[in-house]
C-alpha cells in the first residue's frame, strides 16, 4: 500500500512532535496541524490499518518501523529544501511552503542525486 501525501504529512508531523515533546497523543496532533479531532482519529485509523503506527492503550502515538522510515524521509527532505530555500535567499516562511510541495513530489533518487551533488559542490 502507497502511502498518499496527507499520510506522510501525519507521518511527519509526529515524528516532529515525538522530537519537540516525546510522547504525542492524537489531540497533540490535532492542535499541531489544525484539524479536528474526528479527522485525526479517522487518519490514524489509516495509518494503523496500513502499519505505519500503533497507539498504545494510553493514548499515545508511536510510529512503527515502517512509518519512522517514511516520517524521517520526509522530515530530511522537508529540512533539506527549507535549508536550501532560505540559503537562496527566499523568505523562511515561503521556504517552508515550498519544502512542504517539494518534499512530497520529487522520488527518493532525484533528493539523492541533488543532495550528493550539492555536497560534492561544497567540498571543492
Amino acid at each position: 500500500m502507497k502511502i498518499q501525501k496527507s499520510g506522510e504529512d501525519y507521518l511527519e508531523a509526529i515524528l516532529m512532535l515525538q522530537i519537540q515533546k516525546g510522547m504525542v497523543r492524537s489531540i497533540d496532533l490535532a492542535h499541531h496541524m489544525g484539524f479536528s479531532k474526528p479527522s485525526i482519529s479517522h487518519a490514524v485509523g489509516i495509518l494503523k490499518k496500513g502499519d505505519y503506527l500503533t497507539v498504545d492503550q494510553d493514548g499515545y502515538l508511536h510510529l512503527t518501523d515502517k512509518g519512522q522510515e517514511v516520517a524521517e524521509n520526509i522530515y530530511e527532505k522537508h529540512r533539506f529544501f527549507t535549508s536550501y530555500f532560505i540559503n537562496l535567499g527566499v523568505d523562511p516562511t515561503q521556504a517552508e511552503t515550498d519544502a512542504c510541495l517539494i518534499e512530497h513530489a520529487i522520488s527518493d533518487e532525484s533528493f539523492q542525486k541533488m543532495k550528493a551533488s550539492l555536497q560534492d559542490t561544497d567540498e571543492h
